[in-house]
C-alpha cells in the first residue's frame, strides 16, 4: 500500500533531515551571497548613502531575500511554487534604480522604494497572463533559456576569479586567479574522490578550504568581523517613507516585466533539472510569490526579488532537489539579516574563492541546457536556426555591454539582460515556425541540408532498379505509386512540432511490389 505513495512523491518534497538541510542550505547561501550583496552596495553608493546606511541596506536585502525564499519554497495558498529556488534582489533593476537616484529628479532613494511597490503590484495583477505561457516553453525553448542562463553568468564567475572589484589594484592578479584555480581544483577533486556526501558538499567544502588557504596567504581579512553591532532588527521605513513618481514607476514596470520573464524561465528551468512537473498553476504561484515579496521588500529597504540563477546551477551540480534544503538557506538569510555579525563573516570569504566555484556552477547550468537541447528534433525544421539565433541574440549584451546604449531606455532595459533577450527571441521564433506553420516551406532551413541522413537497411533492400521519389511519393520504373506503410494518419514528416521528439514511426517501403 505504501509503494504507490513513494512513487508519487515529488523529488522536491524529500526531506533530508536537519543536518543535511543546514549543510546544503549554507552552501546555497555562500553561492548567492556575493550577488545579493552587490545590488544594495551599488545602489547605496549611487544614492550617496553612508557606509553604515549601506550596511543596513545589505542587512535588509538579506532579510527580505530570506523571507522571499521561505515563501517560494514552503508556499502558502496561491503563493510559492514549492521548488528549490533561492530568492534575492534582482540584478535586472540595477541600472534603472541607479538612473532614478542620479537623474536629479524628485524623490531620490525614496522614489525607488515607491516605484518598486507600485510596479510589483502591477506585476502581481498580471501574473495570470504569464502563468499561462507554459505551452510556449517546450524543450526547445527551455533548453535555450537554461543554456543562456549559464553562459550569461560566466562573466560574473570570471570577474569573481579576478578579485571582484575592478578598481582594486590587485584585480586580475595571478594571486587572485591562482586562488580561484585552487578552489576549482578542490571542487573537482572532492567530486571525484569523495564519498557521496562529500561530493554533494564539494562546493561548500572547497570554498571553506579555499578561504583557509587565503587566510594563511594573507588574502582574506576577518578583522572587520568584530566591528559593528552583533544584532540588528530591520526597521520598517528606516530610509524614509516611499514617494511615488510616474517616471520612476514606469521605468520600474519595465524592470518587473523583465523579472517576470526571468523568473518564469528559472522556475521552468529548475523544474526541468529536477524532473518535476511545472504547470501554469504552479508557475502562477511562483510569480505571485515573487511579486508579493517585491512589494514587501521596500518596507525594510530592499528592492525587487527574483530567483537566483546561480543557485539553479548549484541544484544541477549537487543533485540535491529538496526544497527544504533551500528553505533552510532562506532561514539562514533571515538570520544573517538579523545578525550583521554573521553576515560580515560570510562577506569575508574572498571573491576569488567564489569565482573558482562559480566556474563549475555556471558551467553546469549551461551544460544542463545543452542536455535539454539534445532531446530536440532538428530534422527538416527550423529548430537549429531557432537555437542559433536565440542564443546568439542573448549573447549580444554579454559580448558588447554597450550595444543598447543608444536604444530607447525601455528597450535597453528589457534586452540588456541576456536571459530575457534569448527567452523572448526563442518564444517568438518557436511561435513563428512551429505554431504558426502557414507558409513554412517543404525544406525550411539551409541548415537541414547539412544534417546526417540515414535509412534502414530493410527499407533499402526492397527497392528495385528504376524506383524514384517524386513529390514526396515513391514510384516504380513504370511510374506506378508504391504504397508506404507505418505512417500515422495525418502525420507530415516535414512538421517537427515545437521542439519535442516526433513519433518514431517511419514510412516503410511496401515489400509486395
Amino acid at each position: 500500500m505504501n509503494t504507490p505513495q513513494v512513487s508519487q512523491q515529488r523529488p522536491e518534497d524529500e526531506n533530508l533531515g536537519v543536518g543535511a538541510n543546514m549543510a546544503y542550505g549554507l552552501q546555497h547561501v555562500l553561492t548567492m551571497y556575493g550577488g545579493i550583496v552587490a545590488v544594495p552596495l551599488i545602489v547605496g553608493q549611487a544614492a550617496g548613502l553612508s557606509p553604515s546606511e549601506i550596511g543596513l541596506l545589505i542587512a535588509a536585502s538579506l532579510f527580505a531575500g530570506g523571507l522571499a525564499t521561505l515563501l517560494q519554497t514552503l508556499g502558502v495558498p496561491f503563493f510559492g511554487c514549492k521548488l528549490p529556488l533561492v530568492q534575492g534582489v534582482s540584478f535586472a533593476g540595477v541600472s534603472t534604480m541607479v538612473a532614478i537616484v542620479t537623474s536629479g529628479g524628485e524623490g531620490g532613494f525614496q522614489s525607488i522604494l515607491g516605484a518598486v511597490i507600485v510596479a510589483s503590484l502591477i506585476g502581481l495583477l498580471i501574473t495570470p497572463v504569464f502563468s499561462r505561457i507554459t505551452k510556449f516553453f517546450p524543450p526547445l525553448v527551455t533548453g535555450i533559456v537554461i543554456t543562456t542562463i549559464g553562459l550569461t553568468l560566466m562573466p560574473v564567475a570570471a570577474r569573481w576569479a579576478m578579485g571582484g572589484n575592478s578598481r582594486a589594484p590587485d584585480f586580475g592578479s595571478m594571486s587572485n586567479i591562482g586562488l580561484a584555480a585552487v578552489t576549482l581544483v578542490l571542487v573537482l577533486l572532492l567530486s571525484k574522490i569523495g564519498s557521496a556526501a562529500i561530493s554533494r558538499l564539494s562546493i561548500l567544502l572547497a570554498m571553506i578550504i579555499g578561504t583557509v588557504i587565503a587566510l594563511f596567504l594573507g588574502m582574506a581579512d576577518f578583522s572587520g568581523v568584530t566591528q559593528g553591532p552583533m544584532f540588528g532588527l530591520p526597521t520598517p521605513f528606516h530610509f524614509g517613507m516611499p514617494t511615488f513618481h510616474v517616471a520612476a514607476i514606469l521605468s520600474m514596470c519595465i524592470v518587473v516585466m523583465v523579472t517576470l520573464v526571468e523568473t518564469s524561465a528559472d522556475i521552468l528551468a529548475v523544474g526541468e533539472i529536477i524532473h518535476t512537473k511545472v504547470d501554469s498553476k504552479r508557475l502562477g504561484n511562483g510569480l505571485r510569490a515573487d511579486m508579493l515579496s517585491s512589494m514587501i521588500a521596500p518596507i525594510f529597504g530592499s528592492f525587487t526579488q527574483s530567483a537566483f540563477a546561480q543557485n539553479v546551477g548549484l541544484v544541477a551540480v549537487t543533485g540535491i532537489k529538496s526544497r527544504f534544503v533551500v528553505a533552510t538557506g532562506g532561514l539562514f538569510l533571515v538570520i544573517l539579516g538579523l545578525l550583521p555579525f554573521m553576515g560580515r563573516v560570510i562577506a569575508a570569504v574572498p571573491t576569488s574563492v567564489l569565482g573558482g566555484a562559480g566556474i563549475v556552477l555556471f558551467g553546469t547550468v549551461a551544460a544542463s541546457g545543452i542536455r535539454t537541447l539534445s532531446r530536440v528534433d532538428y530534422r527538416n525544421n527550423m529548430n537549429l536556426i531557432i537555437v542559433a539565433t536565440s542564443i546568439g541574440f542573448g549573447m549580444i549584451p554579454i559580448a558588447a555591454p554597450s550595444f543598447y546604449d543608444h536604444f530607447p531606455s525601455w528597450f535597453a532595459t528589457i534586452f540588456h539582460s541576456g536571459i530575457s533577450s534569448s527567452a523572448i527571441m526563442a518564444i517568438l521564433l518557436n511561435l513563428a515556425f512551429n505554431h504558426f506553420t502557414a507558409g513554412n516551406s517543404d525544406q525550411q532551413s539551409v541548415f537541414v541540408a547539412g544534417t546526417e541522413r540515414s535509412l534502414r537497411f530493410q527499407d533499402v533492400a526492397v527497392l528495385r532498379e528504376g524506383d524514384y521519389f517524386s513529390g514526396g511519393k515513391l514510384h516504380d520504373a513504370e511510374g506506378n505509386e508504391v504504397p508506404l506503410v507505418g505512417e500515422e494518419p495525418g502525420h507530415s514528416p516535414n512538421q517537427a512540432g515545437d521542439g519535442s521528439q516526433p513519433s518514431h514511426a517511419r514510412g516503410s517501403v511496401e515489400a509486395t511490389h
